[in-house]
């Protein structure tokens, strides 16, 4: 792994130039970047993968629907439509994608929309809903044809971006230095016990700007639920974990490891069915899981998946090949560390209400 990276280092030079000269370019105002007087949050990394961006929106949607009417505007990856579109209940992962599907699954009474133009996806989101009060972009940190007014960083505890690389040797999108343009930077996965020595090696390690603050969240897991029913699952996870249930774990997103770390001493067997992010399964992928759950040779056993898989795998064309078969899915929340909680909150809260006093989309 080394020695890759070492020879993919030159083009990881070149390609972080071609970056540092657009942003540049978004910095000086020759490319243009449009300001909203709508309260805009960006959620958004540096790398390429998972840092948990979709449970962190969920936590903003949480935190802010019961005082202001919100949306959620997603590029929609993975889907198989086009243009600006508005969620309902009746949406699939194929017309606006995994992550926006789960967002309106859990929050039918926020508007959940995608568009990979960002800026058209605001104004027709204003258009539409003139008395929007606050819009959450998603996977928006690169997206510098807007400028958002708070823009929340997240980096894996696991995986700081100041550790990391620009692609191809690494999984940074772009350099590092891009960091300076957050206003909060929140440390994603920690353990559940964060130290305060820890935090200190940490927030020495990123080295904040002045005007940035550092916020550390970690994973809560939840019960199984049944992948292909609304009802909730009378049993807790415990009941499986108590009964020594074997588990075929199957995942479709950008890193597991959380999730394998968080079963490895509660499940003694766990076989997997590893796929790429967002991937759509196809008939032989269905075979072949449907192979390696009948192969294990256990009383008790289950399939299991994360929920941004399950929004995929509940589409009508995987119906009749997980008939009959016990897949169940495991949500996730984020939560904050100590007084994290309460001072992001009030960051959060503070900014929204703040801006109030514009209700008018326009651009510089």
């Amino acid at each position: 792994m080394k020695f890759l990276r070492i020879i993919a280092f030159p083009f990881s030079i070149v390609y972080g130039l071609i970056l540092g000269i657009r942003n540049k370019l978004y910095d000086f105002g020759v490319l243009p970047s449009k300001e909203f007087k709508t309260p805009i949050i960006s959620v958004g990394n540096l790398c390429v993968g998972g840092t948990g961006k979709t449970p962190h929106i969920e936590y903003l949607i949480r935190l802010l629907k019961s005082e202001f009417y919100i949306a959620t505007l997603s590029r929609g990856y993975g889907r198989k439509t086009n243009g600006f579109i508005i969620s309902d209940m009746n949406s699939t992962a194929n017309e606006i994608g995994d992550e926006p599907l789960q967002f309106k699954r859990k929050f039918n009474n926020v508007r959940v929309s995608v568009d990979a133009k960002r800026v058209r996806g605001i104004q027709k989101l204003k258009e539409n809903y003139p008395s929007l009060q606050a819009i959450l972009l998603d996977d928006a940190f690169q997206h510098r044809a807007v400028k958002p007014g708070l823009s929340i960083l997240l980096t894996d505890y696991s995986k700081l971006y100041v550790n990391d690389f620009i692609m191809p040797s690494g999984s940074l999108r772009e350099s590092k230095k891009g960091a300076i343009r957050a206003d909060i930077i929140v440390v994603t996965k920690c353990p559940v016990i964060l130290l305060p020595i820890e935090r200190k090696r940490l927030i020495n390690e990123l080295k904040p700007m002045p005007h940035q603050r550092i916020y550390f969240s970690y994973i809560r897991y939840g019960d199984f639920q049944p992948l292909c029913s609304d009802e909730k699952n009378p049993f807790t996870k415990e009941y499986y974990f108590e009964r020594n249930y074997s588990v075929l774990l199957l995942t479709g997103i950008a890193n597991t490891s959380p999730l394998e770390y968080y079963l490895k001493d509660k499940i003694k067997n766990i076989h997997r069915a590893k796929y790429p992010d967002h991937h759509h399964f196809s008939r032989s992928d269905m075979e072949n899981i449907k192979k390696i759950f009948d192969n294990i040779a256990a009383p008790n056993k289950i399939i299991l998946t994360t929920e941004k898989d399950a929004m995929r795998l509940r589409s009508p064309e995987y119906t009749d090949a997980l008939r009959g078969l016990p897949v169940f899915y495991i949500p996730i929340e984020i939560d904050f560390h100590d007084k994290d909680k309460e001072q992001f909150n009030e960051q959060i809260i503070h900014y929204v209400r703040a801006n109030q006093k514009y209700s008018n989309v326009y651009t510089k």
